[in-house]
């Protein structure tokens, strides 16, 4: 019977010999596995592709489609190649088990064979195809582990960039509204001054005026030019007298600025020579806050491409100085009113790394101490180089990790976050990064007020 701790497994025996067929069959049954028959090697294949099987018994010389051929087309096949193959033949010349070995075959055993060395090696070449997918499963795991991280961590990217992007965004959308309702002012302002047929000096003037415009910059005082300068306006007739006046204030003319300019103008060509100012001020300030916005916008794009390393070899020479900066960046949001300390050591190298992946390690530590200072408190990141190494302290004054989780705060799904509140995943991943593909290592300290992880990579490979 098949040992307690062995699953029972499908094994197809192929032989065109029908009594070789029943005796293997019956010894592989006796170990409690499940058995398939195929009479040549044709039949193999076909129930091989038909379904699953666990290892194979093969014969070498059969009819049309031989063992050699069946383990040539085992090899070439992804599905079959790792199943593995006990050849049991009565060719016992060394040049065939050797050409079986090189095609694939795990084990060879000459013909007669012995039952209990057939089921030593069964049992051994099945324990070893346990293990193999047992590794790939924890592979695949791992995988969908760390896949699972990266998406959990592009969510957060994406709402706070989503985040960071709407405030200038919807800036640059309420300054272009304006634009369009201020540019209908300007060209009827612009019709009115054609109409009322200024001289040349006075043309000038209002071209002109604005550039030695000064007053007060406190609110106190802009509210007062304000104020004076809307009396002003409504005494000499101006439509629109208050909101003229805000604009007027806002761009530093006062009463003496705008009041020498009275014996240019008639009355009706005074109020339109102020308005068509008033706007044109006011369409300077409105293009200023889009380009702002723009400029806020494009950064922001900057700083995402710098953080993914998009444009970039999967291995290359990282500033981690810009690196941290972008990712400061992006998970700004996060990070809300915490004050950021930056003390970068001028010396450090550039060093070879594969950025995206170091980039999650920023990020897993940004994103711990934002959740530790919970949007209030200080976050100091500190870098240093010396003896080959270049390091990273990411430190913040929270409360600390408690004193039961620190020795396991690198193992997978510890977390201090309530539930759904995080994967526990991040630092696990982090502390991988750093330890097995890039060789460095990283250290962590924690006190309530105090806690610093500390992150080493080599300078050069």
């Amino acid at each position: 019977m098949a040992d307690e701790d062995m699953t029972a497994a499908r094994v197809l025996v192929v032989d065109d010999n029908r009594l070789n067929r029943l005796m293997l069959a019956g010894g592989v049954r006796q170990e409690g596995h499940e058995v398939t028959e195929a009479a040549d090697g044709r039949e193999a294949l076909a129930r091989l592709r038909a379904q699953p099987h666990d290892a194979v018994l093969l014969d070498i010389l059969m009819p049309e489609v031989d063992g050699f051929e069946v383990l040539a087309e085992m090899r070439a096949d992804a599905a079959l190649r790792p199943i593995p193959v006990i050849v049991v033949s009565a060719q016992e010349d060394l040049a065939s088990a050797v050409r079986a070995i090189e095609m694939g075959a795990v084990d060879y055993l000459p013909k007669p064979f012995d039952p209990v060395l057939l089921r030593a090696r069964l049992r051994q070449s099945l324990q070893q195809k346990r293990l193999r997918d047992l590794e790939q499963a924890y592979l695949r795991q791992e995988f969908t582990i760390r896949q699972s991280e990266k998406l959990a961590t592009l969510g957060k990217l994406a709402a706070g960039v989503a985040h960071e992007l709407n405030n200038p965004a919807a800036a640059a959308a309420r300054s272009v509204t304006q634009l369009a309702e201020n540019l209908e002012h300007l060209l009827r302002d612009a019709r009115a001054l054609f109409a009322a047929g200024l001289d040349p000096e006075a043309v000038d003037w209002v071209h002109g005026v604005g550039r030695d415009a000064v007053g007060g910059t406190s609110p106190l005082a802009r509210a007062d030019r304000e104020d004076e300068l809307a009396d002003w306006l409504e005494s000499a007739g101006a439509d629109e007298a208050y909101e003229i006046a805000a604009v007027l204030a806002e761009h530093g003319y006062a009463v003496d600025t705008v009041s020498a300019c009275t014996s240019r103008f008639r009355d009706a060509q005074l109020a339109v020579a102020l308005s068509w100012i008033a706007h044109r001020e006011l369409t300077r300030t409105l293009l200023g806050d889009v380009h702002g916005a723009v400029r806020r916008i494009s950064e922001i794009v900057e700083a995402m491409k710098g953080y993914s390393h998009l444009d970039r070899a999967p291995e290359q020479l990282v500033d981690v100085h810009a690196a941290l900066d972008d990712t400061l960046r992006v998970l700004a949001a996060q990070l809300g009113d915490v004050q950021v300390r930056r003390r970068y050591a001028p010396d450090l190298p550039r060093i070879p790394a594969f950025g995206p992946e170091l980039t999650q390690v920023w990020s897993a530590l940004v994103e711990n101490a934002a959740g530790a200072l919970d949007g209030t408190g200080v976050l100091e990141i500190v870098t240093s180089a010396a003896d080959g190494w270049a390091c990273v302290a990411v430190t913040d004054d929270g409360p600390g990790i408690p004193a039961e989780l620190r020795p396991r705060v690198f193992d997978p799904f510890v977390t201090t976050k309530p539930p759904g509140g995080g994967t526990g995943l991040g630092l696990t991943i982090a502390h991988q990064i750093v330890t097995e593909r890039h060789g460095g290592r990283i250290e962590v300290r924690s006190r309530p007020g105090c806690t610093r992880f500390t992150v080493h990579l080599p300078a050069r490979r």
